[in-house]
């Protein structure tokens, strides 16, 4: 792993010596004509990151409720089974069945071709939603032996206790989860290729098409191997790596905070 991220930092660092940075980091992506700004994926990560984190995360925290005491036993069951077998499906799934299904809804009804920035958060919200679960339902549980007696013993009902008690006692868990959604949304390659439309613009509603730059590093690397437009992927390499790296760090805090 510390070869790969050095290999990352090294490359990024180079290509961005040898770059124009006001070109890179420009809001034009035209190779024919010399220019290779990536400032609008960079926007378009994070819009889509940060809009399937949204509601990923809202849907994650209901699901984990509903498991943990506000859905009935049978019901709570099936859906604990089902966020695990979630887990199992691949992405390439999710991106598929959408292009069939979601993107002509999307297109019929708000317009647009459907491949579009809405599109590709629907269904990327899916595709965290059972690690944010997981990871939401296990803190839930380990909080939930600690205090169900005593909450029992003043009269709490099951709803009580989890939003009074347990849900205030996995803040951490909560903050960790958005992490580790938003690191994994960033990352995911194949649901922006396949649903965002991969223009290179600023998205300004959300039935506008997108690129972001895992997107951009599969669809160059497809076509080049060599030149500018090929050194651009070093630096988005790089720009993904920092996200990554800024979740990773604040979740290891964040459990850190809650081992003390």
């Amino acid at each position: 792993m510390a070869s790969v991220f050095g290999f990352i930092i090294l490359c990024a660092l180079g290509a961005l010596r040898d770059a124009d940075v006001s070109m890179v980091f420009g809001s034009v992506w035209r190779p024919d004509a010399q220019r290779y700004g990536i400032l609008p994926m960079i926007c378009a990560t994070l819009q889509l990151s940060l809009s399937a984190l949204a509601l990923g995360w809202a849907l994650a925290l209901g699901c984990a409720c509903f498991i943990n005491g506000l859905g009935p036993r049978r019901a709570a069951a099936f859906l604990e089974g089902l966020i695990r077998l979630m887990t199992a499906v691949p992405t390439v799934v999710y991106s598929f069945v959408s292009v069939f299904l979601l993107v002509p809804l999307v297109r019929n009804h708000l317009g647009g071709t459907g491949l579009c920035w809405l599109s590709a958060a629907t269904v990327l919200s899916l595709q965290i939603l059972p690690s944010m679960t997981l990871v939401l339902d296990g803190a839930i549980k380990n909080a939930a032996a600690h205090v169900s007696l005593t909450c029992e013993a003043l009269g709490l009902t099951a709803s009580q206790t989890l939003a009074r008690v347990v849900l205030p006692a996995s803040k951490k868990a909560l903050c960790s989860a958005a992490m580790l959604g938003f690191g994994r949304a960033a990352g995911d390659t194949l649901i922006p290729v396949m649903l965002a439309g991969n223009a290179v613009q600023y998205a300004k509603t959300p039935i506008d098409a997108m690129r972001t730059l895992t997107a951009h590093i599969s669809l160059v690397t497809s076509s080049e191997v060599t030149g500018q437009a090929y050194s651009s992927l070093y630096i988005a390499g790089g720009i993904l790596l920092a996200f990554s790296a800024a979740a990773s760090l604040i979740i290891h805090r964040l459990r850190k905070g809650a081992e003390k």
